[in-house]
């Protein structure tokens, strides 16, 4: 494989591996839950935008924003019906919680849509620039494009607005930011919903690259809980950071001469225990949320 094409795999991929952990990684880091249904909520996103675009004609893209308002909704009365009653419950417990959740959301989304593969498939799915031997599709250049403003959007929302302060504060110090006026429960119940909303925007991007069945939920969980291990917490650029690492373990690392293809997984959790080692925090995570 050309070097140019394994640079742009790598780039397009850790886009989508971003995407992917963003609000996994948010969730996380303010309310201290490690979201085992954020796989399914991804899948959700996805069938929320194939829907969209099947019934509605609506443009897989544009079908980012469908999915994101549908999640934003869902994650809001997930954490307001459930986890809210739980919050300040043994570490334990909300795991077990979002287990349960995940185990429930996926059994509903095979019901409704059964276990068969689905994607969607654009009239530009295939359309690509080609410069030399590297093969650039614009699907995939769009989708980083969206994982990179959706990092830098979060980032600006957190550090820049009073409602994003009061999240990064609560995320610091709950009985802190609730002497000083903040509302927790509605604080946490945003925070989820904006989660579950940047786990719909995966979803959609998942829908236009990759087919997907309800049963894919587990694996998208896993790579969200890796990439923000390798990326760290405390920062939204963190899931960007974890997500390119993570990328470049799949697609660079195996092509290294002695290792071959097959061992993608192996070198992946490969990289991910040496950042431990090296760094605990991650890449780019704050000591604080260590």
């Amino acid at each position: 494989m050309a070097f140019g094409q394994i640079i742009v795999n790598w780039l397009l991929l850790g886009g989508f591996y971003a995407a992917v952990a963003l609000g996994f990684s948010l969730i996380w880091g303010i309310m201290n839950i490690v979201n085992l249904a954020q796989g399914s909520l991804i899948i959700v996103g996805a069938y929320a935008a194939f829907v969209a675009f099947s019934r509605f004609h609506i443009d897989p893209f544009a079908g980012i924003l469908v999915s994101m308002v549908v999640l934003f909704i869902i994650g809001w009365v997930i954490q307001y019906v459930a986890i809210n009653r739980v919050i300040r419950a043994p570490f334990l417990v909300t795991f077990m919680l979002t287990f349960g959740l995940d185990l429930l959301i996926t059994d509903l989304v095979q019901l409704f849509f059964t276990t068969d593969l689905r994607s969607i498939n654009t009239s530009y799915g295939g359309a690509g620039l080609t410069i030399g031997s590297t093969r650039i599709p614009y699907d995939r250049v769009g989708i980083l494009i969206i994982a990179i403003l959706l990092t830098w959007g979060l980032s600006q929302f957190l550090s820049r607005t009073r409602t994003g302060n009061a999240i990064l504060a609560t995320g610091m110090d709950r009985d802190a930011a609730r002497l000083m006026g903040v509302n927790i429960a509605n604080i946490y119940a945003l925070t989820f919903a904006i989660g579950a909303a940047l786990a719909g925007a995966a979803g959609a991007m998942l829908a236009q690259v990759y087919p997907f069945a309800p049963s894919d939920s587990g694996t998208y969980t896993l790579d969200a809980f890796v990439i923000v291990v390798l990326g760290g917490l405390g920062t939204p650029w963190a899931a960007l950071a974890g997500g390119m690492l993570f990328a470049l373990a799949e697609t660079a690392l195996p092509l290294l001469p002695g290792v071959g293809p097959g061992y993608e997984n192996v070198i992946a959790f490969g990289v991910l225990v040496l950042v431990l080692i090296v760094r605990p925090t991650g890449l780019l995570g704050k000591a604080f949320y260590a």
